[in-house]
């Protein structure tokens, strides 16, 4: 018997940008094994991996109905840094950022963490390094965006490490399906 569709969600997105660089370091937290590291030519099936894991509880969408051709072209090209985080050897989150609109701007496209990961004290530390690897490619500006799909907490922790508000726009969007 087939189930029934999701109802599409409703969500506020709001836009943010950082025009100044940080120069404060963040101290890791204490007791994990850290590593953030550049992952170049990522195999898709780890990159959907890490999308699914961090993505599926807040119904991201921009890579899920890609094609696999199409998300290899993105993923492993220059002007793409791909970033996967680990705790204690285990991937806990991965962050991407678009370089396309360089020099005017860098663009985190996805950033988070893996559900076991959260609620650790995790999600600043990363978020520094992923900011400063963005910045270390010289952009006029650093921008994001947020829904309210997303961690309670996203919009906080975006404005505390220097991003501001730009504007919003409310948008549907699809759920993703059960497993």
């Amino acid at each position: 018997m087939k189930k029934a569709a999701k109802k599409p969600l409703t969500a506020r997105v709001t836009f943010l940008e950082m025009i100044q660089r940080h120069v404060t370091a963040v101290p890791p937290p204490s007791g994990m094994m850290l590593a953030l590291l550049r992952a170049e030519n990522c195999p898709v099936h780890f990159y959907r991996y890490l999308y699914e894991q961090v993505g599926r509880p807040h119904h991201w969408q921009v890579r899920r109905k890609q094609s696999d051709e199409v998300v290899r072209e993105i993923i492993r090209s220059k002007k793409t840094l791909l970033h996967v985080f680990y705790v204690d050897g285990c991937p806990a989150g991965f962050a991407e950022t678009s370089l396309r609109a360089l020099p005017q701007q860098a663009e985190i496209i996805c950033f988070g963490l893996v559900p076991d990961y959260q609620g650790r004290g995790l999600a600043r530390f990363f978020l520094r390094g992923v900011i400063a690897a963005a910045w270390g490619q010289d952009p006029g500006k650093l921008v994001l965006q947020t829904n309210s799909l997303d961690s309670p907490r996203a919009l906080q922790l975006y404005q505390k490490e220097g991003f501001a508000p730009v504007g919003t726009k409310d948008v549907v969007i699809e759920p993703w399906p059960d497993k």
